[in-house]
């Protein structure tokens, strides 16, 4: 396994993880956006565990490449939509931001 797909796939992996921490404990940073993209509140707790799945799988990844897989597309498939959330709140502003998420997602899977 190449140094530098373990490299990626952990910083990825704590990157995403930091996120979906962040929304589980409600932190303002991440919750403000979401009310204002419109995301019902009961739908947060989801998200923040469907991010720290991923992030997880892409670590479990490391010892069963398929696990890893599996998560980088579940991953990959949730910050496209998150994209189209922000696109159709019409915040093109903010866009950059699940793209930040996104692309070292894309570049994990790719190396994988």
């Amino acid at each position: 396994m190449p140094m530098t797909y373990v490299i990626v796939a952990v910083l990825t992996a704590a990157w995403v993880g930091f996120s979906g921490f962040s929304l589980l404990r409600r932190a303002d940073f991440v919750t403000q956006p979401l009310v204002q993209y419109g995301i019902p509140r009961t739908w947060w707790t989801p998200l923040g565990l469907a991010k720290a799945a991923g992030a997880t799988g892409l670590l479990v990844g490391l010892a069963l490449p398929a696990v890893g897989i599996a998560a980088g597309v579940a991953l990959v498939l949730y910050f496209l939509g998150a994209v189209v959330a922000v696109l159709r709140a019409r915040s093109y502003a903010t866009v950059v931001f699940p793209l930040l998420y996104l692309a070292p997602v894309v570049a994990t899977l790719s190396l994988g």
